[in-house]
């Protein structure tokens, strides 16, 4: 490791040490910022695994209500947002056995594989080529037609740049697990965003030749 890669190592672990002598403390200045920092990164996530902004907005702010109740649990060895992505999705799951009595893990893939992946550093992926691009709504409603939980890992990895034992760690399922959702994941949802930029191109009106 470079002495510039350990430095932020070291710095993002004082970091989180902080952060959870401030949670511990009660510290409602702190808290704040936390909210501040978080709140957009964290409801996207909800919205992804819900599908719907109300509940989202909802698990939204118990979520941060365990974060105020719980905080003396985390103890600064892992990200915060390793943590407070676990908490939600925790609550994702408690929703769902309260409204259909069927957790997340319960609409998993049936024929789910243990193919291993990595997504190659030198190799765009989807999100690189149309997040920054005006398909970036296409690419939305693409990850909702995936199954719930190759869509949590999509999120989890390109959105919020967690890595895949971090995943594993959020989602408490094995990291060839978390592997094969993200091999899966890709698979299906390049072919599904390109067919929706291809029926917009469809749609589009030819421009008349101007004599």
């Amino acid at each position: 490791m470079s002495t510039a890669a350990l430095s932020l190592t070291q710095q993002a672990r004082a970091e989180n040490l902080a952060i959870a002598q401030g949670l511990r403390g009660g510290d409602a200045e702190l808290l704040d910022r936390l909210i501040l920092q978080y709140q957009h990164r964290l409801l996207r996530y909800l919205m992804y695994l819900t599908s719907n902004r109300e509940i989202a907005e909802d698990l939204f702010q118990e979520t941060w209500m365990r974060v105020l109740t719980r905080g003396s649990q985390y103890n600064g060895s892992a990200r915060f947002d390793t943590w407070l992505f676990t908490i939600a999705r925790n609550l994702v799951i408690d929703f769902r056995r309260r409204r259909t009595m069927a957790s997340l893990e319960e609409m998993s893939e049936n024929d789910e594989d243990e193919r291993p992946y990595e997504v190659a550093s030198n190799e765009p992926n989807p999100f690189d080529h149309y997040q920054s691009s005006e398909n970036a709504g296409r690419m939305a409603e693409a990850l909702l037609t995936l199954e719930p939980l190759q869509r949590e890992v999509l999120i989890l990895r390109f959105h919020e740049e967690l890595s895949l034992e971090e995943i594993a760690q959020v989602t408490r399922a094995p990291l060839s697990t978390v592997k094969s959702r993200l091999y899966r994941g890709l698979a299906t949802l390049r072919p599904r965003v390109e067919s929706r930029a291809e029926a917009k191109m469809e749609t589009m009106p030819v421009a008349r030749e101007v004599r």
